[in-house]
This record gives structure tokens, C-alpha cells and sequence, in this order.
């Protein structure tokens, strides 16, 4: 087991084996930096300044909710972080070894990051001084669009096979390198009415210093799809019609059968990765110390994602309830109703329930 050493502005991965590169340079992963992202307000208050700001400035806008939005082919981004998104699209370039983690907003995007990161790296860290016990998941599975839009793009070259990236875009908008590519793909959904209580809550919290939308309009607002990623129907199918026709591509996993049998879970996705358990992880009950250490309580409790600002980063707004259902607190039957019955006509004939 590596020695892991972590400090307030980042911290180093030391092991003593060596890490090559898919170009077959030989590495050090001494030589990667995990580190506190950057601040997301940075990139909210980041001008457009590319070639691409043309096209941008054209697309249809949305400032009710999560503003200013631009829809772009078929589906809501922040304009700030459109611009890097096409831009990355060109020249971002996948290694064969890379996992993919990917989600829409407030689908148990942190939950999954965590639980990959950990199965994918075990070997290199113990239980008792692990990252995630000093970095949130983000920082150690870092969004590659976040990381454009923020400027940094370069840290992403710093780190060693095989990397961990997290991404909310849907299929259609990935790097033409990552589905080209053999990468995997971890694909994690959640009831649409949970969702959008999550990412309700979210916004309460994070636009503080803003006057909030009605809780009726920012409903009217979701099932429109006029949110971060959004529309949440469009984005779940993209990604289970492409793990019909490639498997070996993509896994889709759902928040709630996480929840009941996490064990199960985590099994299938290291199964899936290509890093299954030995039978002596298994005996030694390494599975189930992976499952605790990534669980909600877990990390909920730690002293940087129990903080709300931490390095410039609101690493609070990531951890509320992680149940099922909590949409009954809020909404009416009418209002679930409704919902529902546009579940139903979104998912008709596509073979797909949540």
C-alpha cells in the first residue's frame, strides 16, 4: 500500500510502482497532483472571449433558473461553460484506460465518483488514509467540462493512467476521442421528481445572493429542460439506447438499486471496469469497507464536505438527504401527476424505466 500524503492547497499520490503512459512513457505517478478544484464562481463570472462566442450569443437563452443558458443541440449548458465544452470537444483526447463517469446533475454523481475512484485505485491507498477522506470526490474525479470552463484543462495531462473523469454532458456532446475510444463508461440515474428536489435545494443554497424562483416555475422550468444538462429524459436515453447496441460500452446503474444492495453495486461496476475482485478482496471483506467509506453519512461527515466554503469551493451543497421519494415532502399529487405522466410519454416505447 502507498503512502498518501495531503496538504491544504493539494496533495501528492506517492506508490513505488511505476505508471505508464498509453503512449508507453514511463511514469511516476509521484508526478500527479490531486488538488482542490477550481472555484466554480470562477467560471460563472469568466467572460466569453473565444471564437466560438459568435454561435454562442446566437443559440436560444435561458436566465430564469441557472442562467444564462444556451440551448445547443437539443440541450441546456451555462454559456460559460459551452464555450470550453466546444472547445474541448476538439482537442480533448481520451486514453484506452480512462473510466468515464457519467450523470446528469443531482443523480448521484458524487456517490458514483467516490465508489469508482476507490475501486479503481484500491491498491494504492488504505482505508484510513485514503483522498476522500481529505478531498471531496470532485477533486479526486474531476469534471472534465468544469475543468475547461475553469481554464485548467492542463491538470488533466498531469494525472496518470488510468484516470478517473466525471462528465454531465450528454452522449451526443462527449469528445468524439471518448466514444471512439475502448473507456468505459459508469452511467448513474435517479427518479426524475428526486432530482429535481435535489438540484432545487441546490440552487436555494447556491444562489443565495439571488432573489429564487418559485418552487412552482422552477418545476415548470425542469420538465421543460431549461436546466444545467437538461433535458434529464433526453440525457438518460441517449446513454441507455447506446448501452443496447455497445454493453461493453456503457453500464447504467440506478441511484435507488444502489441504495438497496450497494454490495451488488459496487460489484458489478469493478466487474464492469475491469478491476474485479479477487477472492480474497472478497473473504477480507474489502467490498464492503469500500462501501462505507464512500457512503453518504461517511463523507457527509467529514470535515471538508461538512464545510460550506472550503478552498472557495461549496462542498456542501453536495450532501443533503440521499433518499428515495423525498419528493413527497414537496409536491402535490397534481404536481407528481403531471410529472409522471411526461416520464411516461419521454420513456414510451424505449424499453427504459427509472
Amino acid at each position: 500500500m502507498a503512502d498518501t500524503s495531503l496538504n491544504s492547497n493539494f496533495n501528492s499520490i506517492s506508490t513505488d510502482k511505476p505508471s505508464k503512459k498509453d503512449e508507453g512513457e514511463v511514469v511516476t505517478v509521484d508526478e500527479a497532483k490531486l488538488r482542490y478544484r477550481r472555484p466554480f464562481m470562477d467560471i460563472l463570472n469568466a467572460e466569453l472571449d473565444s471564437e466560438y462566442k459568435e454561435l454562442i450569443l446566437s443559440l436560444p437563452k435561458e436566465e430564469r433558473w441557472f442562467g444564462p443558458l444556451r440551448n445547443y443541440r437539443d440541450f441546456w449548458l451555462l454559456q460559460q461553460v459551452l464555450e470550453q465544452v466546444l472547445a474541448m470537444q476538439e482537442v480533448f483526447m481520451s486514453r484506452p484506460s480512462d473510466v468515464i463517469v457519467a450523470s446528469s446533475m443531482k443523480s448521484g454523481t458524487t456517490w458514483l465518483k467516490a465508489i469508482t475512484f476507490t475501486v479503481m485505485h484500491r491498491d494504492k491507498y488504505t482505508f484510513s488514509d485514503h483522498p476522500l477522506l481529505k478531498l471531496n470526490p470532485h477533486d479526486c474525479v474531476p469534471l472534465i467540462e468544469h475543468t475547461y470552463a475553469a481554464r485548467d484543462e492542463k491538470y488533466l495531462e498531469t494525472l496518470p493512467s488510468p484516470r478517473v473523469l466525471g462528465s454531465h454532458l450528454s452522449y451526443s456532446m462527449l469528445p468524439e476521442s471518448i466514444k471512439a475510444s475502448k473507456c468505459p463508461i459508469v452511467y448513474i440515474c435517479r427518479e426524475p421528481k428526486d432530482v429535481f428536489i435535489s438540484l432545487w435545494h441546490m440552487s436555494l443554497r447556491f444562489e443565495k445572493s439571488k432573489e429564487p424562483v418559485s418552487f412552482e416555475q422552477a418545476l415548470e422550468l425542469f420538465c421543460q429542460g431549461r436546466v444545467p444538462f437538461g433535458p434529464i429524459w433526453e440525457h438518460v436515453l441517449e446513454y441507455y439506447t447506446k448501452s443496447l447496441s455497445s454493453p461493453e460500452k456503457i453500464l447504467i446503474l440506478k441511484y435507488e438499486e444502489m441504495l438497496k444492495d450497494p454490495i451488488d453495486g459496487v460489484t458489478r461496476l469493478a466487474n464492469f471496469i475491469g478491476r474485479p475482485f479477487s477472492e480474497e478482496e472478497i473473504k477480507n471483506g474489502v467490498v464492503e469497507k469500500i462501501v462505507e467509506l464512500c457512503s453518504f453519512n461517511k463523507l457527509k461527515e467529514l470535515d471538508v464536505n461538512k464545510n460550506e466554503i472550503v478552498n472557495e469551493t461549496n462542498n456542501g451543497i453536495y450532501f443533503r438527504k440521499a433518499v428515495v421519494g423525498d419528493w413527497q415532502n414537496y409536491m402535490t399529487t397534481e404536481m407528481a401527476d403531471k410529472f409522471d405522466e411526461m416520464t411516461k410519454e419521454k420513456l414510451c416505447g424505449s424499453g427504459f424505466t427509472f
